[in-house]
């Protein structure tokens, strides 16, 4: 029986996640498997339902749009529907209880952990799971102000609220304040999704952009960005982050970071 964890969403064929998993399970020399599964979501209670009988399941990494909905099919032994309210991961407990988690403030954090956050202003794009973990990193690291772009400015607004943040929630298409950091963390700009149209005049010179989007890899966003000579962080690096801690998590092994630059290689392709 190979034991085995996946990722799931909907839609899915776009996970890297297999191919970053499938790396460090080849690197280490581990026998077992990592898959990719398609889960609509009226499937979602099904699928934890035949995983909870599955002994050689490890878990799984959970992507669009089940990161909030899948808080109702698992345990929250971390609290984290209280703190960051969404999981990304899902691991099998010693006792075979489904133990909800979350990878992606961790994995959002890492690349831009040598920045001075703190007081500072930040936009966030999205008020979804992910943008989630991404508010809930920058409470922890004492950022000043968030301004939130959003569909629905009253999540966006309950989100800043929750997180016990000062800032403002703006529709879409409002124009950007000057910010030290700007975070698309919506599917806008992904592939099958509807662009991301934003002018980023008003960021100062000194502002680094951060598109959680791997799918494309170089977005629009970083695209215009980068004519502006701005730091950049693409959504490989808060991917293969957060795959990492999950990683551990899976299979008790640490993945080897010191082959990223040979990982990265492999997902760009």
């Amino acid at each position: 029986m190979t034991p085995y964890a996946e990722v799931i969403g909907d839609p899915i064929a776009q996970s890297k996640s297999p191919l970053i998993h499938g790396f460090w399970l080849d690197a280490l020399d581990i026998a077992a498997e990592y898959r990719r599964e398609h889960v609509p979501p009226e499937d979602l209670a099904g699928y934890f339902e035949a995983r909870r009988d599955d002994p050689a399941w490890r878990g799984c990494n959970i992507t669009l749009p089940h990161k909030q909905a899948a808080l109702e099919f698992v345990e929250d032994r971390g609290g984290v529907r209280q703190s960051i309210g969404a999981i990304n991961t899902v691991i099998r407990a010693e006792d075979g209880a489904l133990i909800g988690t979350n990878t992606d403030a961790g994995g959002f954090y890492a690349p831009i952990a040598g920045l001075e956050l703190e007081g500072a202003h930040a936009i966030v794009i999205g008020a979804g799971g992910a943008a989630r973990a991404v508010l809930f990193a920058l409470s922890k690291v004492g950022i000043g102000r968030v301004t939130i772009l959003n569909r629905n400015v009253l999540k966006a607004a309950a989100l800043l609220g929750h997180f016990g943040i000062k800032g403002d929630a703006v529709p879409l298409g409002a124009p950007l304040p000057p910010a030290a950091l700007l975070v698309n963390a919506s599917a806008l700009g992904m592939v099958g999704h509807p662009p991301l149209d934003l002018d980023l005049s008003p960021l100062p010179e000194d502002a680094v952009v951060y598109d959680a989007v791997y799918a494309p890899l170089e977005t629009d966003l970083l695209a215009q960005a980068r004519d502006r000579a701005l730091d950049t962080v693409d959504g490989l690096d808060m991917l293969v982050g957060q795959a990492a801690l999950a990683f551990e998590l899976f299979f008790d092994a640490e993945p080897p970071r010191d082959r990223d630059d040979e990982l990265r290689a492999l997902l760009v392709k």
